[in-house]
Order: structure tokens, then C-alpha cells, then sequence
């Protein structure tokens, strides 16, 4: 299918808040189902595939249980859980650090938020990584329908036992404002409920291998956040415009015709915003391709690693803290950590669209043996 492709630092910037350029797929559902097909609708009821009103009531909703102090009263939890995996580690032979400690620490912890049972989390990590890594052949389509199904019944019927058996967890909480002020309809509870278990992990976990990646074949500015722990903020910050893992936005169209850098985009086109592109163009950043954890006014709300607009990155606060504790622990823990195979660049995931932007594994040696 054809889409328009944004690709500059200030026209992404200005479509990503443009309100013409719609995010509700049922205003697009042909060209949605042509894409994803006829299951995915049934998990995508929530406010990333929405517009004002529906958008901000729902994410209005969920901003009021998914708050700072919540995520903020996670940081000891996953200072914990950091260490737990590192524990786990070889630390004189070759380990893949994507399988062992990227991916299962934002598992942990976005299913101890929602309140995913520990004996349930490994076959929610295959369903989504199924849906995620899904191609267009007919065999891949069908897998992802069959993970899309059990995704929706699994949800549906964790929805059920929180209803039944509330606790202290966000979906507990999200389902009491359901029942409560029929804010949310049961579609739009599940569809909620998959959108912050899928997006809360797959975005963190390939943002911590490109990390650590860059951070061991830079030595240079490894070592300038070793020296100064204080800069790891901003060497994240740096990261997320450096190599993002969100390659480009989720798709739009226009619901009228416009226009965006002299070029016309007719109602009804599906357009795609790359970040990445973006955040490496150098109308905006000086010398966009170096990576530099000391890069000057790179705050924030410099990149657009997390988007911008009403459809910001919900979760940006809790990847953002899961990736400093990550590379905290990993690097304070490990100083000389260092690539299994120095001259052999670990491969990067190939997907049929760009999405997701992360390796397909990290070997490294924890501890190499010394002189």
C-alpha cells in the first residue's frame, strides 16, 4: 500500500500534533484491515487508534491511575528485579543479554503494574512478540490471528478476575472505573489493558539493547557515564534521538487534503512520521549521526523519541526509568563489560514495516578475564 512518508525534524513535529492527520482506524478500515487484518480490531478499541473526545476520555482515564508517583514507587521494585537478572547472568562466558535481562525486565515489571499472574507472563511475551514480529505471507498472518485471539480471551478473562478479585494493580483500578462510571466500554477495557502490556514492553526492552549496544562500541562515551553517574539521564535522552526503538509513528490518514512541505497529501492517504529520521535531521541537530550523551539541549522535548502531541508516549516515564536503572545496574555492576565478538555487528530485526527498531541479539562477556 502506498503512504506518504514524513521525514524532517519540523514537518514530523507538526504533523504529529496536526488533529487533520486522523489516528482512528475505523475511519480507515479498509486500508486497516488490508494491513493488519480482521483480528487486530479487536484488541485496537483504545486511545492509540483514537481522536478528541474519544482520545482524551480514555487517556484521560488512564492518566488518572497511571500516575507519576505510581511509576516512581516502582523504582526500588525494579532496581530489584535488575539486580535479580544480572544475578542470573554467566559473567565469564558469552551471554545474549536481549533474552536475559532487556526483555524480561520490562515483562516483570509492566505485568507486576497490570497484574499479570508470574505463571501467565511467558505466554504473554509470546503472543505479543508474535503480533509484533509478524510478516504479510499467508502462515504469518494466520499466526498472528491465532495470538491476537488469545491475547483478547486472556485479557478478557483477567478483566473478569479483577472485577471479581480486585487488588493493587493498575487494571484492577481500570476495571473498578469501568464497572463504577461506565467510562470505559469491556471492548475499550481489554483493548486498554493489551495496548499498555504491548507497549510496555517491546518499546523498553529493544531501547535497552540499542543502549548497551551503542553505549560498548562508543568506549568514549561509556566511559563519560561511568565517570559522572549523574549523566545517565541524558545519555538516555541522547539515545532515544540517537537509535530510538520506535522507527516511525503508527500509521495516520488524512481526513482532508493538505499539505506538508509543499507536497499534497489527498483525503484519505495513510501517511507514516519516521522518528528516526527526525530525530537524526540536521536542521536540528548538529551533526545528527555522532552520538554524544553530552549533546547540548538535548532535553526531553528535544527528540521525538516518544512522539509529540495529544499521542505522546503514555509510558515514557516508566521506559525512561526502567532504562536508566538498567543501564545503572548493568554498568555498575559489570564496568568492563564488552561485545562477545568485537568485530561482529549484531544483528538488527528486519520487519515487514518499519516499527520497531532493535537488534535480534546482544552477545557480551560480563567479565572478561584480565591480565
Amino acid at each position: 500500500m502506498d503512504t506518504y512518508l514524513i521525514t524532517r525534524y519540523q514537518d514530523a513535529r507538526t504533523a504529529l500534533a496536526d488533529l487533520r492527520l486522523s489516528k482512528d482506524m475505523y475511519g480507515a478500515m479498509d486500508s486497516y484491515r488490508k494491513i493488519f487484518g480482521e483480528s487486530s480490531v479487536a484488541l485496537d478499541d483504545h486511545m492509540l487508534n483514537s481522536d478528541p473526545p474519544k482520545h482524551t476520555r480514555l487517556r484521560r482515564l488512564v492518566n488518572s491511575e497511571f500516575t507519576p508517583h505510581r511509576v516512581e514507587s516502582l523504582r526500588t521494585h525494579i532496581q530489584d528485579v535488575v539486580g535479580r537478572l544480572l544475578d542470573d547472568c554467566p559473567v565469564r562466558e558469552p551471554v545474549d543479554l536481549l533474552p536475559a535481562f532487556a526483555f524480561p525486565l520490562p515483562i516483570i515489571v509492566i505485568c507486576e503494574l497490570l497484574g499479570v499472574p508470574p505463571h501467565d507472563r511467558a505466554d504473554v511475551q509470546t503472543w505479543s512478540t508474535t503480533v509484533a514480529q509478524t510478516g504479510f505471507s499467508k502462515e504469518s498472518k494466520l499466526a498472528q490471528q491465532n495470538a491476537e485471539e488469545s491475547l483478547h480471551g486472556y485479557f478478557a478473562d483477567l478483566v473478569a478476575h479483577k472485577r471479581d478479585h480486585p487488588d493493587e494493580d493498575l487494571l484492577s483500578a481500570l476495571t473498578a472505573a469501568r464497572d463504577e462510571n461506565g467510562r470505559l466500554t469491556e471492548q475499550e477495557l481489554i483493548s486498554t489493558a493489551f495496548l499498555l502490556m504491548f507497549a510496555g514492553h517491546k518499546t523498553t526492552a529493544y531501547l535497552i539493547g540499542n543502549a548497551v549496544h551503542h553505549l560498548l562500541t562508543h568506549p568514549d562515551q561509556l566511559r563519560a557515564v561511568q565517570q559522572d553517574p549523574q549523566l545517565v539521564g541524558q545519555a538516555v535522552e541522547e539515545l532515544l534521538r540517537y537509535d530510538g526503538s520506535v522507527e516511525t509513528a503508527t500509521f495516520r490518514f488524512a481526513t482532508e487534503d493538505l499539505e506538508i512541505a509543499g507536497t499534497r497529501i489527498p483525503k484519505g492517504s495513510l501517511v507514516q512520521i519516521a522518528l528516526n529520521s527526525a530525530n537524526r535531521d540536521p536542521l536540528k541537530f548538529d551533526t545528527p549521526d555522532r552520538f554524544d550523551v553530552l549533546r547540548p539541549g538535548n532535553t526531553q522535548s528535544a527528540h521525538l523519541g516518544f512522539g509529540h502531541g495529544i499521542h505522546y508516549c503514555l509510558g515514557a516515564p516508566l521506559a525512561r526509568l526502567e532504562t536508566q536503572l538498567a543501564l545503572t545496574g548493568l554498568f555498575e555492576r559489570f564496568p568492563r563489560v564488552a561485545p562477545a565478538d568485537p568485530d561482529r555487528e549484531p544483528p538488527w530485526m528486519v520487519v515487514p514495516f518499519p516499527a520497531f527498531r532493535g537488534l535480534t541479539e546482544l552477545p557480551v562477556i560480563l567479565d572478561p578475564a584480565g591480565p
